[in-house]
């Protein structure tokens, strides 16, 4: 495992709503790695990844991406750097069709050629996609949005792709192709930060995890060594 440091986050404390929602959280993320950042609903998970973003202003800390602060940078100056959110609630262009979405994800792009030839791997992941590429996304039902909003989020070619409760919603059958897909898309070189309930999901896939409670971390290891934590199964896994 290669120790290239992509995205650090450093004593970050975050406000929402007139709450700080996060209390000074340090965690990082090297090349190739798939992390997970597991905790309970509120405990700040959605707030800090809005702020490594940029949807979200920072009360102080610092957010480094590629050795450089990207503090105060927006989601589109990001994504032309590399890195790309699929947000919770999916985000996708609703009266635009499927194959308009996925055009909108390469806007930073000029490779037409390359574009296309994305859009057909997208295609082959998302088969469902490619029968409706001409349906509104708003008429797709929510497993079919969250493909979409995947999809679009990988047609800028990010070095580091943030989820963002991916399988929030779904039905069992679409929660496991959404896992499917993070497993297969982390295994061709995206280095991936995923935000998600599904604890046990999470972890199983990741290399290394972090547990927030009320805005701070208060647990990190191996994705591995997690899963088999007696504080971490008690709470999160229901044991």
């Amino acid at each position: 495992m290669t120790t290239n440091i992509l995205l650090k986050v450093t004593g970050l404390k975050v406000s929402y709503g007139g709450i700080q929602a996060v209390k000074g959280v340090d965690f990082e993320v090297h090349e190739g790695e798939l992390v997970s950042l597991i905790g309970s609903n509120g405990a700040g998970k959605t707030t800090t990844m809005k702020a490594i973003t940029g949807s979200l202003p920072i009360n102080s800390g610092d957010i480094e991406y590629l050795g450089k602060s990207i503090r105060g940078q927006g989601p589109w100056d990001l994504v032309k750097q590399g890195l790309a959110m699929v947000p919770e609630g999916r985000g996708v262009f609703t009266r635009m069709t499927i194959i308009e979405n996925l055009h909108m994800g390469a806007y930073i792009r000029t490779d037409k050629a390359g574009i296309a030839a994305d859009i057909d791997k997208i295609f082959g992941i998302f088969p469902r996609l490619k029968e409706r590429r001409d349906q509104l996304a708003g008429t797709m039902s929510g497993g079919e949005q969250q493909m979409l909003a995947m999809g679009r989020a990988l047609m800028s070619r990010p070095k580091v792709l943030l989820l963002d409760e991916p399988s929030m919603g779904l039905s069992p059958i679409m929660v496991d192709k959404i896992f499917e897909v993070v497993k297969d898309v982390y295994s061709q070189g995206v280095t991936v930060l995923l935000v998600e309930q599904n604890a046990s999901r999470a972890l199983a896939l990741a290399n290394r995890g972090y547990v927030m409670e009320s805005g701070i971390v208060t647990l990190t290891g191996k994705g591995e060594d997690m899963l088999n934590d007696p504080r971490v199964r008690a709470a999160y896994l229901g044991e």
